[in-house]
């Protein structure tokens, strides 16, 4: 099990790491999956009995468990930047201490690396599996500020926000805390009694189907040419306007010339065309209509369904949808419902023709 599980995630960094869009992020990734793999290894060839056979495999350095958390905040960081914060080695600092460690401890030799083991070996579980646990919950919660900032930023900025929100990033976040409740709860229960090979295998089981979730889901979305989240410029000083108007005039010449039909329409895109700059019209938006760009857009084309509906037009809703500019029927019905408080086929049902 544990065999096919890191050949499956090695093919998976490979494929990412070669990748030419969010190639940082990509990358970053690659690495996490390379770095989870190697902490499955020992339970792997533990089995398999290398330790018995070999015992200067003792100390290699397979289980770097400090770079997890590290690797993960930095993965979400470049899929939304488009790059790693500023001196972004130092979160590496504990991961390498950590390596340092065993890789001195592996080049002793085998009477004095056992006798290191045997006074050593108690100290460092417990500092590396309580780094771990404090790794994970720090980093983990940090992860999903940024994506919960990225999606406020994306529904000012685009109208296909649901594309790049990352929902299934949160959910692999989310397993990765779950996954962080399994550990400790194995680590009290190791101090407490140890498990062995055998009592630690289910933990080794569920870090293998994590890291499956996340490399499988990240090389889904590898080439999806996530936006850049970046400080909007303040739009330049002016006379108190009536926002309102203007974001009234601005949706009728947006409806009139029908822009809202490109599934790719951005905020940047639309106030090109509407010969303003991007922050008076998030102001005209936000202060003038009372909502974001994402919900302006898919507004105007839920318009032009029910607009197609009372005509009569008998097309699959899913056909007016896509000639709205939705992308998908998913975030049809979710704006659709959002909008009118009923699904689309029971808009029909009241307002159009018989046929659904």
């Amino acid at each position: 099990m544990l065999t096919v599980a890191v050949a499956q995630l090695l093919i998976l960094a490979i494929a990412l790491a070669g990748t030419f869009e969010n190639r940082i992020a990509n990358r970053t990734l690659a690495a996490l999956l390379v770095v989870l793999a190697a902490i499955v290894t020992p339970w792997l060839i533990g089995f398999a009995g290398f330790y018995d056979k070999w015992r200067w495999l003792t100390f290699a350095p397979f289980q770097i468990t400090l770079a997890v958390a590290p690797l993960l905040y930095l993965y979400v960081h470049a899929l939304v930047f488009a790059r790693w914060p500023d001196r972004g080695w130092r979160h590496f600092i504990p991961a390498g201490a950590q390596f340092a460690f065993l890789f001195g401890s592996f080049l002793l030799p085998i009477a004095a690396k056992d006798r290191w083991a045997d006074a050593s070996g108690g100290v460092y579980g417990a500092a590396t599996d309580l780094g771990v646990v404090i790794g994970l919950g720090l980093y983990g919660r940090a992860a999903l500020r940024l994506l919960r900032g990225y999606r406020a930023f994306l529904t000012e900025e685009r109208s296909d926000d649901h594309r790049y929100a990352g929902r299934w990033l949160s959910r692999a976040i989310g397993g990765l805390l779950v996954l962080l409740a399994i550990w400790s709860g194995y680590n009290l229960w190791n101090w407490v009694s140890p498990l062995g090979y055998r009592g630690l295998m289910g933990l080794y089981v569920v870090i293998a189907a994590v890291a499956l979730y996340l490399g499988i889901e990240g090389w889904r979305h590898a080439d999806r040419p996530f936006p850049r989240l970046a400080p909007r410029p303040a739009a330049p000083a002016a006379p108190v306007r009536d926002w309102r108007a203007d974001g009234e005039r601005w949706a009728a010449i947006t409806r009139a010339q029908g822009w809202q039909a490109d599934p790719d329409l951005s905020l940047a895109m639309l106030a090109r065309r509407l010969g303003t700059n991007t922050g008076h019209l998030s102001r005209a938006l936000n202060d003038g209509l009372g909502c974001n760009f994402s919900t302006f857009v898919n507004k105007l084309r839920c318009d032009a369904v029910t607009d197609a509906i009372r005509a009569g037009r008998a097309d699959d809703l899913l056909d007016l949808a896509f000639e709205a500019g939705f992308r998908s029927k998913a975030s049809f019905n979710r704006a659709f419902l959002a909008q009118h408080g009923m699904a689309p086929s029971a808009y029909r049902r009241l307002h159009g023709s018989k046929r659904e």
